[in-house]
């Protein structure tokens, strides 16, 4: 039988669009990514932004990163760093043209959803010790209840003194959970909508309920809880209000399915947008354009604050670095482009009711490329331009990367944002890339190996690419 196309197969593969699973062209894919990925299960062990921030300047600095000096004029080729307040991270490399040609920047967050403690978090009630809590960002509350959580964080003492706080990740730590209602009493929380079924203040993490051994006590399980953070943090009740601590999923990242081709863990979200940049950012070494590479906080809760996007901290570095060459920013912004590489909704046919298939993206297809986000109506959003769009997919084309388009869900069931919205301000032309997830902002949120992958070929691409604009 013959194996020449016909005329409509031809046609067919020139004209129309095909995603295929990753793998069926390339099987040598699937191993590579598995690899790429073990270390990246490392970086998932960071479950805070000043823990991501933490480890990975070590890394920086084994590879030659230098902490950012102001009024220096850096030379083709030298890796700089700049930390903000120990949660937010920019890393880059000179390129071989100057920056007033533009710079290539990637940005994605290093914060995800949890429940933090309130300042005054320690109480007893029924012979029993609580923390109290106000959960971060966007979650199901329902899902956080009956799970293990570590307590992760720091504390500030009254004598200036930072004290870190990690309980439940090491072997033989003791972990932490919220309670939930045994089902045989729950019929009246049965019939609440699931917003409602647990409530923000229902929240509390138990964490003891033996007494301290002295009867003219009164609260005595809060008092033996309080001394045994005394005895290992030298803390006392007070130093909660100048405290940052929160309770997170405890369990460790680990692999999904028989096959082992995707990771289950807490915070991927956007975890494996920060590690895939991160990795890109030290495999650029010589590139054509001077690479931005920014870990931001505060993106779950709008990217307020000096250490989230809407902070003038980017910028700020920006003017600094460029002043030594006699620019500003804002003339070389307007030459740059920007990858806002965050995540977007895996379709997930169990609720396949809330996806366009056409438009939405899938798991194991390679990373998403989304023009926007937002919802209904495309509110809150960055919404890229068609020439941006157009000079990515040049990149990724040539690059021979597969990609998709991505969309999070129908019209009119919902949405959500990127700090997308927030670069672009800077008349910075950007676009969204990232992976699909399932069970996003879930405790356990999984993505594909090969998807993560891809994504960092795709941004170092994007990073190396001698494209102009």
């Amino acid at each position: 039988m013959s194996k020449d196309k016909s005329a409509g197969q031809r046609l067919e593969e020139k004209l129309l669009s095909k995603s295929d699973t990753l793998g069926v062209k390339d099987a040598a894919l699937l191993e590579q990514s598995k690899g790429f990925c073990e270390e990246y299960k490392l970086f998932l062990n960071n479950k805070t932004e000043r823990e991501v921030v933490e480890y990975t300047i070590p890394i920086l600095k084994k590879h030659k990163y230098k902490e950012f000096q102001l009024g220096k004029k850096y030379a083709a080729g030298d890796k700089l760093y700049f930390n903000n307040r120990g949660k937010a991270l920019i890393m880059a490399t000179v390129g071989r043209r100057p920056p007033a040609d533009g710079l290539r920047i990637g940005v994605s967050h290093i914060d995800s959803p949890r429940l933090d403690l309130k300042p005054n978090p320690l109480f007893e009630d029924s012979d029993m010790a609580y923390l109290k809590t106000h959960y971060y960002g966007g979650i199901k509350k329902y899902q956080w209840t009956a799970i293990p959580l570590s307590l992760h964080g720091v504390v500030v003492l009254n004598n200036g003194k930072t004290v870190k706080v990690n309980i439940g990740e090491s072997e033989g730590d003791p972990v932490f959970c919220v309670t939930d209602l045994l089902p045989h009493l729950a019929q009246n929380q049965m019939k609440k909508t699931a917003s409602e079924v647990v409530e923000g203040e229902q929240l509390n993490i138990l964490v003891g309920c033996w007494p301290y051994n002295d009867e003219k006590v009164g609260a005595k399980v809060k008092l033996n809880i309080m001394n045994l953070l005394f005895e290992k943090y030298g803390i006392t009740e007070k130093d909660f209000l100048s405290a940052e601590i929160t309770a997170v999923p405890a369990f460790r990242p680990a692999d999904i399915g028989l096959d082992r081709s995707m990771v289950g863990a807490y915070g991927q979200d956007d975890s494996v947008c920060a590690y895939a940049s991160l990795m890109a950012e030290l495999d650029s070494t010589e590139p054509e354009f001077t690479t931005v590479t920014v870990f931001a906080d505060k993106e779950e809760i709008g990217s307020d604050g000096n250490t989230g996007m809407r902070s003038l901290f980017f910028r700020d570095f920006l003017e600094d670095f460029l002043s030594a060459y006699g620019l500003q920013a804002r003339h070389v912004l307007q030459k740059s482009v920007c990858l806002s590489c965050d995540v977007n909704a895996a379709v997930d046919p169990a609720f396949g009711d809330v996806f366009e298939r056409n438009n939405c993206s899938y798991l194991n297809r390679g990373p998403v490329v989304s023009k926007y986000t937002g919802s209904r109506g495309k509110y809150s959003t960055n919404d890229a331009s068609a020439e941006t769009m157009g000079f990515l997919r040049r990149i990724l084309d040539d690059a021979d990367i597969q990609w998709q388009v991505g969309e999070l869900g129908k019209v009119d069931i919902g949405g959500g944002g990127t700090i997308a919205s927030d670069i672009s301000v800077h008349n910075l032309d950007t676009v969204d890339v990232g992976v699909p997830v399932l069970s996003m902002h879930s405790p356990l949120e999984i993505v594909s190996k090969a998807d993560v992958y891809l994504l960092y070929k795709a941004v170092l691409a994007f990073y190396n690419s001698k494209l102009s604009k």
